[in-house]
């Protein structure tokens, strides 16, 4: 009976907590209403520094979320590292979801690419854990919407209310007018997978990946693939057609960088988007519902990015010769 009514008054408490929060968001919406982040296909820089041997170099918002990614990547690592190292059997809370993870992705390595399972597995699983850290920074508070505030992007200043308070130093600012003003301000993290240069680079690497693949199972042979010369002069028809498929098929591997890049970006740039609006149209508890959904993409995308380059990966250890035997 203690237990039960312990119960009752907890997830009472939790429920009033809910709904005074509720209502507080209400006001401070009303209040102050919301500021769209800038929405634009480049990065935008935050501040440079200065490399000994690069020189002057701009940070951008994409490149600061590219690291905190890469920070949580090295302690989700660590965390693992440090029970494995203890001699624990059995992983719980968050390093025994990296396990699960890590060991589906190790036995669908193996099950796909057999005996270069080991090898593609390093590259499959590293990607599938960094695009999808990288796509879930979008689910922080802060992340798109937290940075300069700049006049200079607002489409028709000159028709916006600003009013502004002080929290100690740091100045907030209210900005009021026509539709016009919604747009404002320069977050200081901005979802790396947002950003063509990440996602093009990480496919660059992928590809890249997968002719090193290519070349360390089948030598030299495996550029045969490309440049078939085989059959043209002792069958002319058909080593004609092996000929020009073998050019098809270098064309495409240019073509993967552009199918890899364009889709992971696309997905999490609309996504970013509609946050974005949602957030400015019904800033109170409808944003939500898109968080749950863009977690979901976040998991659909690391896992697709990684798939494909298992297969593409695999595909490349087997010689021209044995996949026309099938």
């Amino acid at each position: 009976m203690e237990a039960e009514k312990k119960s009752r008054w907890r997830w009472g408490v939790n429920r009033w907590i809910v709904l005074v929060l509720i209502v507080l968001n209400f006001i401070f919406a009303r209040q102050f209403p919301p500021i769209a982040p800038h929405v634009q296909l480049p990065a935008e820089p935050i501040f440079p520094i200065t490399l000994p041997v690069v020189g002057e170099f701009v940070v951008t918002n994409t490149i600061i979320a590219t690291l905190i990614a890469d920070v949580v990547l090295f302690v989700l690592a660590f965390f693992v590292w440090r029970s494995i190292r203890r001699g624990n059997q059995i992983l719980t809370g968050i390093t025994g979801v990296v396990e699960a993870l890590t060991d589906a992705l190790f036995s669908l390595s193996e099950s796909t690419a057999g005996k270069w399972g080991k090898s593609i597995f390093v590259w499959m699983a590293t990607i599938v854990f960094l695009v999808l850290i990288v796509n879930w920074t979008e689910l922080i508070p802060g992340v798109d919407s937290v940075g300069l505030f700049e006049a200079d992007h607002i489409a028709r200043p000159e028709e916006c209310t600003f009013d502004s308070f002080y929290i100690g130093s740091l100045e907030i600012v209210s900005v009021g007018g026509e539709p016009a003003c919604s747009a404002g301000v320069i977050p200081f993290v901005r979802v790396a997978s947002t950003d063509l240069n990440f996602t093009i680079a990480l496919a660059i690497i992928s590809v890249g990946a997968t002719q090193m693949i290519g070349i360390r199972a089948l030598g030299v042979s495996y550029f045969t693939k490309f440049f078939n010369t085989k059959t043209l002069f002792t069958a002319p028809m058909f080593g004609v057609i092996n000929f020009l498929v073998s050019l098809l098929e270098a064309i495409l591997e240019f073509a993967k960088i552009l199918s890899f890049g364009f889709r992971l970006f696309g997905n999490i740039f609309a996504g970013s988007i509609l946050l974005f609006v949602v957030g400015t149209l019904a800033p109170v508890f409808l944003q939500s519902g898109v968080l749950l959904f863009e977690w979901f993409v976040g998991i659909i995308q690391a896992i697709v990015f990684g798939l494909l380059t298992l297969i593409f990966m695999s595909l490349a250890t087997v010689s021209h010769s044995e996949e026309e035997g099938h």
